[in-house]
């Protein structure tokens, strides 16, 4: 059995750019989960038939470089609603943690659900005011035209319904170490991430 990191957090608490350096850190692999749905609308959208686009997922497939854009995300969002396709996406995450060189995975469920038994646990999190900042200042480098007021507030819808769902709604595991980002700079939430795996290695 590989050696396994789950993080979750809601939306812009930090926990994809923390899961990709403890990764590096560490020599393990790294799976961003909302890819998965991601690549599945891409080869629908290619053609191939939803489930069985899930069911043969392969790891290069979350490599594909139009993965962000709007028809896909439109696609994803079809073939999520399917539960073939959610079912299968869960065997994709628990065999993609059974790596025998060690995995982190980031998502919303994957302390709870997916890497119930995961060795590391974290839940990133932060205030919404400080992940809305997050999330206006990368959207409007990208030259997207947002304000902050409006990135605020479908944030806290996004919050509400992930909390609220009722398949695998977002909470923190009962053994998972809490890490506010709130006040920290990245390199500091990735040392104490850091400290907290070794110190379950050890």
């Amino acid at each position: 059995m590989g050696f396994t990191v789950a993080i979750d957090g809601p939306a812009a608490s930090g926990k994809g750019t923390i899961g990709r350096a403890v990764a590096q850190h560490f020599g393990f692999a790294h799976l961003d989960t909302g890819l998965l749905y991601r690549a599945v609308g891409l080869r629908v959208l290619n053609g191939a038939d939803p489930v069985e686009a899930a069911q043969s997922l392969q790891a290069r497939d979350l490599e594909a470089d139009d993965l962000r854009t709007a028809p896909v995300a439109q696609a994803a969002s079809k073939a999520a609603a399917i539960p073939e396709v959610r079912s299968a996406l869960v065997d994709f995450q628990r065999a993609f943690a059974m790596r025998s060189g060690g995995a982190v995975l980031d998502g919303r469920d994957i302390g709870t659900v997916i890497c119930a038994g995961a060795q590391v646990k974290l839940f990133v999190t932060a205030s919404d005011v400080v992940r809305a900042e997050r999330r206006y200042l990368e959207l409007a480098a990208k030259g997207q035209d947002v304000s902050r007021d409006g990135v605020l507030a479908d944030l806290r819808v996004r919050d509400k319904r992930d909390r609220e769902r009722d398949a695998a709604p977002l909470v923190a595991a009962e053994d998972a170490v809490v890490l506010d980002t709130s006040e920290m700079g990245i390199e500091a939430a990735v040392a104490r991430a850091v400290a907290v795996i070794e110190g379950r290695m050890g």
